[in-house]
């Protein structure tokens, strides 16, 4: 009785985190360049734990016609500056300049040029070339005027290189990731998550009917359990 109810407890442990990490998946679903997690057991499901990798898969590319909307055209990421002096990868693409004049994406995280980060002067148009390139022509300027302010630093994994989504949601390798010529941008476009929102609400109904049985399970065993401590007083 005892190991059915460890292994009933133990599977509604582990249906719970797929759950958290489905429904993580669905909360991003609208997010840009978003990369969804895969919740996957090492072994038997009964009898191992739960881990995660993240979906590397593309995203669909929509054209919204804002100039700072920027996609990667095939395979590339962004290099981003994780906040605490470190780099990461990224797919997201709605960038914007904050109040200090410095690129940033959609998470408020500094975008990477060729020369470090990005720093953005008041301009009446601006334009994100295929190579990265970011031009603009300052307030007042002529419309001829066109200043070139930074190009996006792009990079791509090499074969067998492996990127890894860390706690804070981003994207890390164990090795730095180097310029890639070949990884091209479109301006004007954005790529969105690759969460398929029907599959995630398929997984998330068979994830609670799975909950629901593994819970049903413990709560016989431990029946079972008194029935039979019952029993054996009365012998």
């Amino acid at each position: 009785m005892n190991k059915l109810l460890d292994l009933a407890a133990f599977g509604a442990r582990e249906t719970s985190l797929a759950q958290a990490v489905n429904s993580h998946n669905l909360a991003n679903a609208n997010t840009p360049g978003f990369r969804k997690d895969l919740a996957l057991y090492s072994g038997p499901r009964v009898t191992s734990g739960l881990k995660t990798e993240v979906d590397l898969s593309v995203g669909q590319v929509q054209t919204t016609g804002n100039p700072l909307d920027v996609a990667i055209n095939g395979e590339g990421y962004f290099v981003i500056e994780d906040g605490q002096g470190g780099l990461a990868y990224s797919r997201r693409g709605d960038f914007r300049v904050d109040a200090d004049g410095f690129l940033t994406n959609g998470a408020g995280y500094r975008v990477l040029g060729q020369g470090g980060t990005i720093n953005v002067p008041p301009y009446s148009e601006i334009n994100v070339g295929a190579d990265g390139v970011i031009s603009l022509r300052p307030i007042g300027a002529e419309a001829n005027a066109l200043a070139e302010v930074g190009r996006l630093q792009l990079v791509k994994a090499d074969p067998g290189q492996v990127l890894r989504k860390t706690p804070d949601g981003l994207l890390r390798a164990a090795n730095p990731l180097f310029e890639n010529p070949e990884v091209k941008v479109v301006s004007g476009a954005l790529e969105g998550s690759n969460v398929n929102v029907i599959d995630s609400l398929v997984t998330m109904i068979e994830l609670a009917r799975r909950f629901e049985t593994q819970v049903k399970l413990m709560q016989s065993a431990e029946e079972n359990r008194n029935s039979l401590n019952q029993i054996m007083k009365l012998e």
